[in-house]
Order: C-alpha cells, then sequence, then structure tokens
C-alpha cells in the first residue's frame, strides 16, 4: 500500500505476503510508494500503475523467453528451476540497450529497477542470458557478467545463457534478462518501503524438448493473496470489513451467495 493508507492496510499487506509466499515459488514486491520516485507530476494514474504492470511483465516474460529460446549457451527449465524453485523474493529484470557500452548499460538496468522491494546484493542464486545478433563480443560477456554478480554471495550459483539470434533484437541492440534468488537474511538485498506485490508461481513443465531433468510443463500462473483474519471478527453478509482489500471482499460475497443457494437447493 501507499504510506497515506496507513498501518493498517500494511498490516494486511504484510499478512497476505507473508501467506502468499507459503504458497508461491518466488514474489516480485513492488512498492507503490516507488511510483512517485520515478514519475513526473503530469503522469496520469493509469498511466503509473501501467509501470508497475509493465516491471511484472518483465518478470513474466524473462522465465518464459528462457525457457522457449533456444542458444548457443542454452538454458531451460531445470536450470531455471534450480535457481527460483521455493526461492522467496525475488529479482526479475531485462535491459534492452544499444551503444557502444550497451552490455554493462543493459546488464544495469536489468537488476536496478528503481520499483523493485530487493537488490542484487547477497543473491545465492543468478541466472542470466544475454541475446544478441551475431556482433556479440566475447568482453561484452564478461563486462555484463562482472556488473550482475560483483555484489552477490561470493558461493553464489551463477547460471549462464547466451543466444545468438537478429530477429529477437534491433540491429546493434543487445538484451540481458537476470533472475536472482536466495536473499535469505530478513534484509538482504531489501529496500525498506511500503509494498505492493505481484508473485508468479512456477508449475512443473512439460516442454516440447528433453529436458535435463524429468519432463515438466512451463506454465506460469499467479496465485491471488489471501489474508489471516484470526485477529478480526469475520464481517456478515450485511456488513464488511472495509480495511480487506476491495477484491478479496468481492470473493468473500460470491462465496457466501454460492453457499446460500447451495443450502436453498438442499
Amino acid at each position: 500500500p501507499f504510506s497515506f493508507e496507513g498501518q493498517q492496510r500494511m498490516t494486511i499487506a504484510e499478512e497476505g505476503l507473508a501467506e502468499l509466499n507459503e504458497r508461491v515459488d518466488a514474489a516480485v514486491v513492488i512498492p507503490n510508494d516507488r511510483l512517485l520516485q520515478i514519475i513526473d507530476k503530469k503522469t496520469s494514474l493509469l498511466d503509473a500503475f501501467r509501470v508497475v504492470d509493465d516491471v511484472l511483465r518483465q518478470g513474466v516474460q524473462g522465465i518464459s523467453d528462457l525457457i522457449t529460446h533456444h542458444g548457443m549457451v542454452n538454458v531451460d527449465f531445470a536450470d531455471v528451476r534450480a535457481i527460483v524453485e521455493n526461492a522467496g523474493s525475488a529479482l526479475m529484470g531485462i535491459g534492452r540497450v544499444s551503444g557502444e557500452n550497451r552490455a554493462v548499460e543493459a546488464a544495469r538496468a536489468a537488476i536496478e529497477s528503481p520499483l523493485l522491494d530487493v537488490t542484487i546484493d547477497g543473491a545465492k542464486g543468478i541466472i542470466f542470458n544475454i541475446t544478441a545478433g551475431d556482433d556479440l563480443r566475447m568482453y561484452e560477456v564478461e563486462e555484463a557478467a562482472r556488473i550482475i554478480t560483483e555484489n552477490a554471495d561470493p558461493n553464489a550459483k551463477v547460471i549462464f545463457g547466451a543466444v545468438i539470434d537478429p530477429e529477437q533484437v534491433a540491429e546493434g541492440e543487445l538484451k540481458i534478462t537476470v533472475v536472482a534468488t536466495g536473499f535469505e537474511r530478513p534484509d538482504a538485498g531489501r529496500r525498506h518501503v511500503q509494498r505492493y506485490s505481484g508473485t508468479v508461481r512456477l508449475a512443473q513443465p512439460m516442454l516440447g524438448r528433453a529436458p535435463v531433468s524429468e519432463p515438466i510443463a512451463a506454465q506460469p500462473s499467479f496465485e491471488q493473496p489471501t489474508v489471516r483474519s484470526s485477529a478480526r471478527r469475520q464481517p456478515t453478509v450485511e456488513e464488511e470489513d472495509l480495511d480487506v482489500p476491495t477484491f478479496i471482499r468481492r470473493k468473500m460475497r460470491e462465496q457466501r451467495e454460492e453457499r446460500r443457494r447451495g443450502r436453498e437447493e438442499e
């Protein structure tokens, strides 16, 4: 929530996020207050929230691209699962840059999103993939890898991939996809601000090609956060707890209506 929404709403969000973390492999947390740091005064509310949507899109696209795009140095779902499965907080980003310093700038763009709640500092698992045309140079790979891994845990597991495909990038462009996890300490890599969260759930995939491990199927899905309510009395049909977010209250109303119809049919 935004900080102006108060501590009650923040507590509900924290409870929902804690419960959500028990059911997903990785969670990407985006604090609403960070929007105010990257937009100007003329930005509309709709455009501001589209920025958040785009960060979450990058997370989903980053996972799907790693799995579906075959490379010269190939990364598959088994690699993604090794980094993301039961990982907790995650950093997911994509950087696309052209020009002389494209490798360094793309790497920084992928790991330094001003909206994310975590940095790559202390990450114990990193997977990054570089996509470019035939002009990709070896020293660019080394430059990007250095930027991405320099603040990670010294014993971090790092998986690297490279795709040479001019059709996936513009002429002279270099794209870097990064997924980092393993922030075990409560404060490792975390920025302390209010939170708005999106999540990515990894299912067991079944790809069209033979993976490294057992057959699996890549199916990202989203789980809706739920709220622990033991500390609050349950709302009745006639009244609702306005501290609970609207989409959760709507779901509660639908469930009550289904139960009522079931009793009438009996």
